[in-house]
């Protein structure tokens, strides 16, 4: 048996490497991770949906013999069918919908050789920046148990911060990777938009906004995991442009010098907190120690109107993935089967036309290309992940009695991740400052669109320079 202090000084790669000279084996690591869910998910309420007996049948019937064979693994409980088990979305209306097949992502997740053993926790359809729900509580940030782990892929940041495993799936469709990779100390990459495939039952999410990856402890392990679930899959509307080489080659690849705009302005009103400022400060001179030119640069976006066109996109599919919900029990959707910001949501959506909708997506088009003629002079955009360090848990939440409220506070706490799924560029957060309180403060690096490698190139330089891997979360 792997003693928990080996287990967890491993990323997945080591822990792979480990099966595959056969000084450990796949059951030894499932029970580990398991052993470590019980210590301490009673504590943060990472891991909602168990699913040990689907990893012991996986071990049962034999693992395939791909990159991260016997490494074990957590989906995020949205955006990710698992056949013969539950997905939610945080939602109550799904709490007993079984799904009859894998989503293409999770068959690629099982290909390279994981044991799922369990889903992670993500706020009702992911509309909100923490993972607090009616239908799982909150989910608690490891670094100060009454804070937010972000959202919406909090669950899964929580698990990996805690030590549960070295990394876990996540999804973004307006920051919901970077969030919770910055609240939590990770690193967390946005792939470029359609990178990995959202089907077989969706051609994208949230207009093209959304998409899945991971957030991890090394980005070896990040790259490594883009490397085996990227790729168009049949039938899919639109791709990526194709890689030229394995990230995980790109990891080992020195950046060269490089152009970085550095930016702390937001493009919409909000105060930008002096912690994720200085932050951004530092990490520029530490770029220029590195050699690379860093000057301070920002687009030129209305970011208001951004804002409302990405509203109507995302209301519009929120209202949709309600009625489909709402439909497998027989009956339209009622104001009580969801949380209030969400309903909200469902009468925005109805109260507009189809020509609405066109017209948003016109405008999130625009901001697209107008961040692509800003990136034909930079090879990076540094800025703030996040307005302010991990917010107070009850602050976000899709239950507040102020709507007004909560929106103003949501918009104001994360001003800057939503533009990229917008223009589907590549973006990441790197964990390289903690404040005072002892909290992370994430830094964002956004690429031009299709440019993982130079994000990758970038990342482990940075982590190298200035390791994180021994900061560690006080649970």
């Amino acid at each position: 048996m792997i003693s928990y202090a080996d287990y967890s000084k491993c990323d997945a790669v080591a822990l792979a490497e480990l099966v595959k000279s056969k000084k450990v084996t796949p059951q030894e690591l499932l029970d580990t991770a398991l052993a470590r869910s019980k210590a301490v998910n009673p504590k943060i309420n990472a891991i909602v949906i168990d699913h040990e007996d689907v990893a012991r049948k996986q071990l049962k019937d034999g693992l395939p013999a791909g990159p991260f064979h016997g490494v074990p693994f957590l989906l995020k409980d949205l955006g990710a069918a698992l056949k013969g088990t539950v997905t939610t979305g945080g939602m109550r209306l799904l709490a007993e919908a079984v799904s009859d097949h894998d989503s293409t992502y999770v068959e690629r997740i099982k290909a390279a050789g994981m044991t799922i053993f369990g889903k992670t926790h993500s706020p009702e359809l992911g509309a909100t920046t923490t993972s607090e729900s009616r239908l799982f509580g909150k989910t608690r940030n490891p670094w100060n148990l009454e804070r937010i782990a972000g959202g919406s892929s909090g669950g899964a940041a929580a698990a990996v911060a805690a030590g549960i495993i070295p990394l876990a799936h996540a999804t973004d469709g307006g920051g919901s990777i970077r969030i919770p990779a910055s609240c939590c100390g990770l690193f967390g990459l946005k792939p470029t938009r359609a990178r990995t495939p959202s089907g077989p039952k969706r051609g994208e999410g949230w207009g093209g906004m959304s998409i899945g990856h991971c957030v991890s402890r090394s980005v070896r392990d990040s790259a490594a995991l883009l490397d085996a679930t990227a790729g168009p899959a049949l039938g899919d509307p639109y791709f990526a442009p194709k890689q030229e080489r394995p990230y995980l080659d790109e990891v080992k690849q020195a950046p060269g010098r490089l152009r970085i705009a550095l930016s702390v302005t937001p493009s919409i009103p909000a105060s930008v907190h002096p912690d994720c400022i200085a932050a951004v400060r530092d990490v520029g001179k530490l770029l220029e120690s590195l050699g690379h030119h860093v000057e301070e640069a920002t687009p030129t976006l209305n970011g208001m109107e951004i804002m409302q066109a990405q509203g109507v996109v995302i209301s519009a599919n929120i209202c949709a993935a309600i009625e489909e919900a709402a439909a497998l029990h027989g009956r339209k959707p009622r104001s009580d089967d969801v949380e209030k910001a969400n309903w909200y949501r469902v009468e925005r959506a109805r109260e507009v036309d189809s020509s609405v909708y066109a017209k948003a997506m016109t405008v999130v088009h625009q901001a697209g290309r107008t961040l692509a003629g800003f990136m034909e002079n930079y090879d990076i955009l540094l800025q703030p992940t996040l307005s302010q360090p991990p917010l107070p848990l009850g602050v976000v939440h899709l239950d507040r009695e102020d709507i007004d409220g909560l929106f103003r506070d949501l918009i104001g706490f994360v001003p800057f991740t939503g533009l990229y799924n917008i223009s589907g560029q590549p973006s990441m957060n790197v964990p390289l400052v903690w404040n005072k309180e002892g909290l992370p403060i994430g830094t964002m690096f956004t690429a031009r669109f299709g440019d993982e490698p130079t994000l990758f190139r970038l990342a482990a330089q940075l982590e190298q320079a200035r390791p994180w891997k021994n900061q560690i979360a006080p649970l």
